[in-house]
Order: structure tokens, then sequence, then C-alpha cells
């Protein structure tokens, strides 16, 4: 058995450039300018892994999912986000996040991270495009040239969200973090409406 890499770099710059502008990719620049960046990463890879897998194995299940409970689970999730965001922390809590000190813990980050992504990336067009790909091609070059484009993106985000951070006072950054969450649920709300 071979591995296709020309089916590899189709998939990975297909679904690197869809994934680009995607609501996920704010959500992750969005979740690494309030929580440690690697725990994020690792929630969004996760559940990255799991959409890809899901997409390869199943293909076209996706079609079978109602999408507008899919689009208001996605909007509530942001929603959530949002308010977290804006209603801000403590006083102290900008020179715990100076020193380096973590103000979430592993689990909540990963959770949030995963849970986050899994929901706003079901029936998404990257894992649509994902299971297009590996219905006309071999499953193992696409589940990776996917899974590498969506982690990649991911941590370019969460990169991005960093230097901002360690440039931005925390409470702006926090603002504009959820103001970014609150259009993504309002965008989720719209796609859940009008389809």
């Amino acid at each position: 058995m071979s591995f296709d890499v020309a089916t590899f770099a189709t998939t990975f710059v297909l679904i690197f450039l869809a994934e680009l502008p995607d609501k996920t990719m704010f959500a992750s620049l969005a979740m690494g300018t309030r929580m440690r960046p690697s725990w994020v990463w690792l929630g969004t890879a996760s559940a990255f892994v799991v959409h890809v897998a899901i997409a390869v194995a199943a293909g076209s299940v996706f079609s079978l999912l109602p999408e507008m409970l899919v689009q208001i689970v996605a909007a509530a999730l942001f929603a959530f986000g949002a308010w977290t965001l804006l209603r801000g922390g403590d006083d102290g809590e900008d020179d715990d996040v100076a020193r380096g000190r973590r103000v979430t813990g592993f689990a909540a980050t990963w959770a949030t991270a995963f849970t986050v992504v899994f929901v706003g990336e079901w029936g998404d067009l990257t894992q649509i495009t994902t299971a297009n790909m590996a219905a006309t091609r071999e499953a193992l070059p696409v589940a990776a040239g996917a899974l590498l484009a969506l982690t990649t993106v991911s941590a370019l985000a969460l990169v991005a969200g960093r230097f901002i951070a360690d440039r931005v006072p925390l409470k702006t950054v926090q603002r504009v973090g959820g103001v970014v969450m609150l259009a993504l649920a309002v965008w989720s709300l719209v796609e859940a409406f009008t389809g």
C-alpha cells in the first residue's frame, strides 16, 4: 500500500484554504488570548482528529444531521464563550497572566476548545470536503492532509492570539475576543435559519 502524495497535498491545500476564513480559526484565536495556547491547541487538534476520522469513515453521513440544530448549538457555545470573555475576571487576574500563571486548568481548557471546535465544525465545509475527497481517493492521504491543514490553521490562530495578548492589555483582548465570539454566535444563528 503506497501513500499518494498528490492526494495528500491536494487535500492539505483545499482544507487549509477553506479553514483560513472559517469561524473555528477565529474561535481558536479568541480562546488563545484567554487560555494557555498549547492546551487550546490540544483540544482543537483532538476535535479535528475525531472530525477527520468521522468524515473519512462515514463520508456523506453529515448531510443526514439536522443542520439547523447543529448551528443553534454552535451559536449557544459561541455565545457562552462571548459571555465568559466579556464578563472579565477579578482584579488580580492581569497579574496572574503577566507572571505566566495558569488562569484555567488543563482539563477545562481542553474541554472548552474540544467542544467549541467539535460542535462548530460539525457539517462544516472542511468536513464535507474531507468526506467527498475520501469517497473518491485513498483514505489515509486524505485524512493526513486534512488533519495537518486543520491543526496548522489552529496553530497559526493561536500564535497570532498569543502575539496579540503579549502586546495588548488583557481587558482589551477579552473584550475584542468576546465581541468576536458574539459575532460568531450571530453568524451561526443566521446560518441556522437561512441555510
